[in-house]
């Protein structure tokens, strides 16, 4: 897949078949328009291309208000994207300036003059435009004054697969990341680096590596014990992750902390990939370490059931 980092680095393709939109999660639901993006690329002979616009628009239409926290890095959606087979990714940086487009500005300038558009294939209720104004009727009327055909996503084809980002950062703010991950078709996932801890995990028994996850925007699930599957160097590993303030010892930081079994390397620096399988328990304050490490010893046992049962 080819990624174009702004509308002038595009460089048109054969018979580009197009769909836009945030894609955040690349969730059950988008993968119903990009399997359709695909079948009518190929009848089409073309190839595919997503637009997509970063940072997400509510971060700049509503910045002064909005807490939002988004389901993938631009990174992770990448490569989700790239999983589903799509030949070219669009990158548009949102502004405001961007976000003053009428409908049919953006049509012309972007759809018609940069990429030439042979199909555009929308969701059922896509809006588009200054103030969401443009249509997929807007588009049915004009398509061929434009030069390109114009697909809408039936509504019946997605809503049985009853899935939005918003139900999926729900879900996760709750800790169900069952839930999420049946709405996402995947585990949900979060990467970052290994930092350097208070080495606490060590003395209790079970030693952790500390993630420093980058991306200020990347949603982190609800605090909590959970169980995961690590991705490190090329190898998969099973584990248990923990979400909060550490409150037995008197934290005041959320910190997030992976203890990895049958693993003994030393990390720091190195990047990990938590995808999250079940969750196990809400986070909980201690009389002393000697019960919080009893409990570690349960929630072990609690995650190899989940893991390997």
């Amino acid at each position: 897949m080819k990624i174009y980092h702004g509308i002038e680095d595009f460089t048109p393709v054969h018979r580009a078949v197009v769909t836009s939109g945030t894609f955040d999660g690349v969730h059950l639901g988008h993968q119903k328009i990009l399997q359709r993006l695909r079948e009518v690329a190929v009848k089409a002979g073309g190839e595919t291309v997503v637009i997509t616009f970063w940072p997400h628009p509510r971060l700049v239409l509503y910045a002064s208000k909005e807490t939002i926290k988004l389901l993938n890095t631009f990174e992770e959606k990448a490569d989700l994207l790239r999983q589903q087979g799509i030949n070219h990714l669009l990158r548009i940086p949102f502004t405001r300036e961007f976000s003053s487009l009428s409908s049919a500005e953006f049509i012309q300038r972007i759809l018609v003059d940069k990429i030439g558009t042979h199909t555009l294939v929308i969701g059922y209720d896509h809006r588009f435009g200054k103030n969401r104004e443009g249509s997929f009727e807007q588009l049915r009327q004009n398509s061929a004054a434009w030069g390109f055909e114009v697909e809408e996503i039936p509504r019946q084809d997605v809503d049985h697969v009853a899935v939005s980002s918003t139900a999926i950062r729900k879900a996760l703010s709750e800790g169900d990341v069952a839930v999420a991950s049946q709405l996402l078709g995947r585990p949900y996932a979060i990467t970052g680096r290994v930092v350097a801890g208070d080495k606490l995990g060590r003395m209790l028994g079970f030693p952790t590596a500390n993630i420093d996850v980058d991306s200020h925007y990347k949603l982190i699930p609800a605090e909590g014990i959970y169980a995961v599957r690590v991705h490190h160097s090329g190898q998969l590993y099973d584990g248990m992750l923990y979400i909060g303030n550490r409150p037995t010892v008197g934290g005041r930081k959320q910190v997030i902390e992976v203890n990895l079994f049958d693993f003994d390397q030393q990390i720091y620096g190195e990047a990990l990939t938590v995808n999250f399988v079940a969750s196990l328990r809400k986070d909980t304050k201690f009389q002393d370490l000697e019960g919080l490490r009893k409990q570690l010893s349960l929630d072990k046992q609690a995650a190899l059931s989940v893991l390997r049962g």
